[in-house]
């Protein structure tokens, strides 16, 4: 098996074949990306294996995880404990997880609200603590806890009395349409701005779909990744024996 050391090519060599300039290559090898590579008696430098696998890893990684952790992930490899480095993963897998989750409940917000016409706000629409909880058939209570849980906030009037715009009537009525359909108040938190964010139906449905195959996107990075660092942490173990596969902490 190819080591640490074993000589693969050219800075130019490495760009082509991860799909970087050469500049972003030095860029990576100086923010510890890629480890330091070997040079010749001139000062060029020469590059292995582990060099392309850690390129690759990171152009995947950056997909999946984001810049910033995809570069976190990577050093760790390089420099620390193996176990640290997984653990940075499974961290980056983990929230790529609960996205998903999330996606689901706003899916099925989506379906809930079908029968809700959201997209119909009318100037008209404007009511007091009063009026609203009448036209929704709950307690003004209601109302005002919701605005304590950040679901729908309400403006006041110069005597200070609750005062609701027509969006925020349209937010009121999402609410209680999800809330009718079973929705814990702290699901609601995690959907609701995402339809805020949509004037009709069809972009609530937009909006999900597109990251619905953002998800998948990333998901696919990670596997691609997963790929690249085995064979990183394969040549980084076999050119550095006595390396920790774990931290201290952990015994």
């Amino acid at each position: 098996m190819a080591n640490l050391k074993s000589q693969f090519g050219r800075t130019v060599d490495i760009a082509r074949r991860a799909g970087y300039s050469v500049q972003q290559v030095r860029n990576l090898e100086r923010d510890g990306v890629l480890p330091p590579a070997t040079r010749t008696a001139t000062g060029h430098r020469i590059y292995g294996e582990i060099h392309l696998h850690s390129a690759l890893a990171y152009r995947a990684l950056a997909v999946g995880a984001g810049p910033t952790e995809a570069k976190k992930i990577l050093r760790t490899v390089h420099s620390g404990p193996i176990s640290e480095a997984l653990a940075l993963l499974d961290a980056a897998h983990a929230r790529l997880h609960t996205e998903r989750i999330e996606l689901g409940h706003a899916k099925q917000a989506a379906a809930a609200i079908s029968v809700e016409p959201i997209d119909d706000v009318r100037s008209a629409d404007s009511m007091t603590i009063a009026e609203l909880a009448d036209a929704l058939g709950v307690r003004p209570s209601t109302l005002r806890h919701w605005d304590f849980e950040g679901l729908v906030s309400a403006g006041r009037t110069r005597h200070g009395a609750r005062h609701y715009t027509p969006n925020q009537v349209r937010d009121a009525r999402i609410v209680h349409q999800l809330r009718k359909a079973g929705y814990p108040i702290a699901h609601l938190r995690s959907v609701l701005p995402e339809l805020r964010r949509a004037h009709r139906s069809e972009d609530v449905r937009s909006a999900l779909a597109a990251r619905d195959a953002s998800i998948t996107t990333r998901a696919t990075a990670f596997l691609d990744a997963a790929a690249e660092l085995r064979a990183v942490v394969s040549l980084t173990t076999s050119a550095n024996p006595t390396r920790p596969v774990a931290s201290a902490e952990s015994h």
